[in-house]
């Protein structure tokens, strides 16, 4: 079988790899398509995600849907055939916040193509690959593969927003108009917030942001960025992974106001308006990855109450994976760019 194989930085490779059979206990799921996300960017240019590098070859990817091709023994409910989404994580289910019912926090995760362990968890960037059964989740009728590929990054997202509370009625800041940025305004579209005012610093993703469910968008960096001061949300959302949006964050709340760190900063100490937080006596909490919240936004997606489709901006078979992760490396020309392990070349 095929697989997008990490090598190191720049090196990223088609290679063949042995095909995959199930053990008891697990599913071997045939690919459809795969969305490129940024930590996959991460270790194609940098051999690297934060802290965690390549020590050996990584098949990428961890947003994969398709359907089931053989199940191992003593799986039940799920058939050969059946259309399916695959939750990238396995928690230890022993630790204190497995325990505590917050399995997304675990310590111990397996994540597929993650480099965060030795030997590396290989990812689902491949013609088949095989996952635990319970990381299998059959899509609701009616709910195409095309849309369920932004499953994995809308729960993120999904995930994030509720980190914020109830958001009903209320004004939202988002800094960063990337995918996961993007899917963030889709929530919150759902979830029923009054106004969502999105920032980032290039035009073309702002315009998916608003086909999504922004009300206002802002551009970084030109004249309208003023129209930011004395915005005073009652809640931001920080999606571009930058100090400077995480102080926009702090900035733009209202006194007393929360902010919720999603999009993951640069390695090491970093440099944050704090005083803000104390003075303005701001609440800040993290949103890490995503634990139940799959199903959730499978059967949004499924109803349309989560109006993600305008995400993708690329499909690409597989055979273009190159010309993929370089689409997908540009923020000024795309959002969510899919492989198509499924389709021609041509």
């Amino acid at each position: 079988m095929r697989a997008v194989v990490a090598h190191g930085a720049g090196e990223l490779r088609l290679e063949e790899r042995p095909l995959p059979s199930p053990a008891p206990g697990q599913v071997a799921v045939r690919i459809r398509y795969g969305g490129i996300c940024g930590s996959d960017l991460h270790y194609w240019r940098h051999g690297a995600v934060g802290d965690f590098r390549l020590r050996e070859p990584l098949v990428l990817g961890h947003e994969v849907v398709g359907e089931v091709r053989e199940v191992g023994a003593g799986v039940r409910g799920l058939e050969p055939g059946a259309r399916v989404a695959v939750h990238p994580a396995t928690p230890c289910r022993e630790c204190r916040q497995c325990l505590s019912g917050r399995h997304n926090i675990c310590p111990h995760t397996a994540y597929l193509g993650s480099a965060a362990r030795f030997p590396h968890v290989q990812g689902g960037f491949a013609d088949v690959v095989v996952v635990p059964a319970e990381q299998v989740l059959v899509l609701p009728a009616g709910l195409d593969l095309r849309r369920a590929a932004l499953a994995e990054p809308a729960a993120v997202a999904w995930h994030a927003v509720g980190r914020a509370g109830d958001v009903t009625g209320k004004r939202v800041l988002v800094t960063g108009a990337g995918p996961i940025g993007c899917l963030v305004v889709a929530a919150l579209h759902a979830a029923g917030a009054a106004e969502i005012v999105v920032t980032d610093v290039h035009a073309a993703p702002l315009a998916v942001a608003a086909a999504v469910g922004a009300t206002s968008t802002v551009q970084v960096g030109t004249a309208q960025a003023a129209e930011l001061e004395g915005m005073a949300a009652d809640v931001a959302v920080e999606s571009s992974g930058s100090p400077a949006g995480f102080d926009t964050c702090l900035n733009g709340v209202d006194r007393g106001g929360l902010v919720v760190g999603l999009g993951l900063l640069p390695p090491g100490g970093t440099a944050v308006a704090a005083n803000a937080i104390i003075t303005r006596e701001l609440r800040v909490v993290g949103s890490f990855r995503f634990d139940l919240e799959l199903a959730e936004v499978l059967t949004a997606l499924r109803s349309g109450m989560l109006r993600a489709e305008p995400v993708i901006t690329s499909v690409l078979p597989v055979g273009r994976v190159s010309e993929a992760f370089e689409t997908a490396a540009d923020p000024a020309a795309s959002c969510k760019v899919l492989l198509d392990f499924q389709a021609s070349d041509g």
